[in-house]
């Protein structure tokens, strides 16, 4: 044997006659991509921390936006019964719910009031239709006047109904009774509420109702059942449930108790939940209202849309609002509008600056880039607020113009609370965003081709139109990039110098986060606004080419 044979490594099984392999006897390219697909994975695990930051801190954030522009549960969630009435109403013929429709808002109404739910769901359609709110919240207040009806009337058959144990001993599981009338706040949590074996069929409503109470009274509320008298509204229940079901066959806890009343109810004062809603508030007889909670009682709205486009959803479908009431697309044509006059003021006030830092000498030249970078080191707000010192009819400009003579007292211009404030202030701000990539391409512009230019005949402007110009202009797109996109999504500045005409749409998506919460017009409008941008940095890139825009 030789010495060649003696050290060489046999090929694996899944080598091939004549086939080249590794070191280790594998085909040499399932040993290639292995070491690749090691290279990759530790390539992967070294961007992983960053990769994570991005998804919690950028792209999270982006989704619950865009989930919550068409979120719409709260009124399906609120109102679970009355919306399942509604399902088969008919909102174009005029006529109002039937008297179902009704019983569940009384119900659906009673149990959010308790647990404080009712006043989020009026301010939700309250965006829809003003008075909403006071509707709900007025409604809420009042509910008991209903079931007094009720519970008085049980209450003077038999005090017990006015009991906490009774009602216990009556709706409770033996076991769970057993359980409850052992416990001390020493033990722990209190045992969890559970029904009697048949109750359901026996009792539904009052079971379902009584079932609600208990959870809010132990979970919310961290209190016994066996001190806790019933909600008015199980005493409700237990009338609607005794004047249709036949109870004489039960034999349970209570069931003296409960035969008595069985006898009695027939002869029960009683009220329509129509004629107790409307007695709360005649808006429960409106057509309107009732259509306001069925268009918006899906899970998911396109409303929100809608009304971030001027439109709102009717029986009929999507139409305009009145003239009166558009707002939002006069704010995105002015938002697009003045930030391209920002952008514009900052390619013509950047780039002569950018010129003279790029061909000064390298001392003058940092001595000035200190003074662009300035502005960086000086709060946002402070920086503003100078400007509406220096704009307003008696500040500094006015001031320096009427000295000069060039304007009349009685003739101060009119520089802030308007457009012209807002292009102002922002194209200050945003000015070192312009001069920094513009200075970055044109420091790689060799000075050499504007004096090779010039010497084959070339003016000045031709030199520069032809030869440097073109060159700089992936700095101008880098820039006009930056600058743009950071001006439509400012608000500080165009709330402290715009006034009513100078505002952006990010300022009325401010007033809809901070303000109003209206949550879901507010990610309508940033979503649409994102849409825009993304549209125009798609346009950007057929029409120049992302791969242009350099920063040096």
């Amino acid at each position: 044997m030789t010495d060649a044979t003696a050290g060489a490594v046999p090929a694996s099984k899944d080598a091939k006659p004549g086939q080249m392999v590794a070191a280790d006897g594998r085909p040499l390219k399932e040993s290639l991509n292995r070491a690749l697909r090691l290279q990759k994975m530790r390539a992967l695990m070294l961007i992983a921390p960053l990769l994570l930051f991005v998804l919690l801190t950028f792209i999270a954030p982006i989704a619950d936006m865009l989930f919550r522009s068409v979120q719409n549960g709260i009124v399906s969630e609120t109102l679970p019964r009355a919306t399942a009435g509604l399902s088969d109403w008919d909102a174009t013929t005029g006529d109002l719910p039937d008297e179902s429709v009704y019983e569940g808002l009384y119900y659906d109404l009673f149990i959010a009031a308790e647990r404080k739910l009712h006043t989020r769901l009026g301010s939700r359609l309250n965006y829809e239709m003003t008075g909403m709110s006071s509707l709900f919240r007025q409604s809420g207040r009042s509910l008991d006047d209903i079931g007094d009806v009720y519970f008085d009337q049980f209450k003077d058959l038999d005090k017990n109904w006015d009991e906490a144990e009774p009602w216990a001993a009556l709706m409770g599981d033996a076991d769970w009774l057993q359980e409850m009338q052992a416990w001390k706040k020493a033990d722990g949590e209190m045992p969890e509420f559970e029904l009697a074996d048949g109750m359901e069929k026996l009792l539904p409503r009052t079971a379902e109702t009584y079932a609600a109470f208990a959870v809010f009274t132990q979970v919310d509320e961290g209190k016994s059942l066996l001190k806790e008298e019933p909600w008015v509204l199980v005493h409700t229940a237990l009338y609607q449930d005794l004047m249709a079901k036949d109870v004489s066959g039960y034999s349970g806890p209570q069931a003296e108790m409960l035969k008595a009343a069985d006898a009695a109810v027939s002869g029960f004062e009683s009220v329509t939940f129509k004629d107790g809603m409307n007695a709360i508030d005649d808006d429960w007889l409106s057509h309107t209202v009732w259509q306001t909670i069925k268009t918006y009682s899906p899970e998911f709205t396109n409303g929100y849309f809608l009304n971030a486009v001027d439109m709102q959803k009717t029986p009929d479908g999507p139409e305009f609002r009145s003239e009166n009431q558009r707002i939002y697309g006069l704010l995105f044509k002015r938002t697009m509008f003045m930030s391209l006059m920002i952008t514009g003021s900052c390619i013509l006030l950047g780039y002569p600056v950018a010129w003279l830092l790029a061909n000064l000498p390298m001392r003058t030249a940092n001595l000035l880039m200190i003074l662009v970078l300035l502005p960086f080191w000086t709060s946002l707000l402070v920086r503003t607020s100078a400007w509406k010192v220096m704009l307003q009819q008696q500040g500094v400009i006015n001031d320096v113009l009427v000295w000069l003579g060039l304007v009349n007292d009685a003739d101060r211009l009119v520089m802030i609370n308007n457009q012209f404030g807002t292009i102002v202030a922002m194209t200050h701000i945003l000015l070192p965003f312009m001069i920094l990539p513009l200075y970055s391409v044109m420091q790689t512009i060799p000075p050499s081709y504007l004096r090779a230019a010039k010497s084959l005949g070339a003016t000045n402007w031709t030199a520069f139109w032809r030869v440097y110009f073109p060159q700089s202009v992936p700095g101008i797109g880098a820039g006009s990039i930056l600058v743009f996109i950071l001006s439509i999504g400012y608000y500080i500045t165009p709330e402290i110098v715009g006034g009513t005409t100078g505002t952006f749409i990010s300022n009325r998506i401010a007033y809809h986060i901070s303000s109003s919460l209206n949550w879901g017009l507010a990610a309508a409008l940033g979503t649409i606004l994102l849409a825009v941008v993304l549209g125009l940095y798609w346009a950007y890139d057929k029409i120049v080419g992302i791969d242009n825009v350099k920063l040096g």
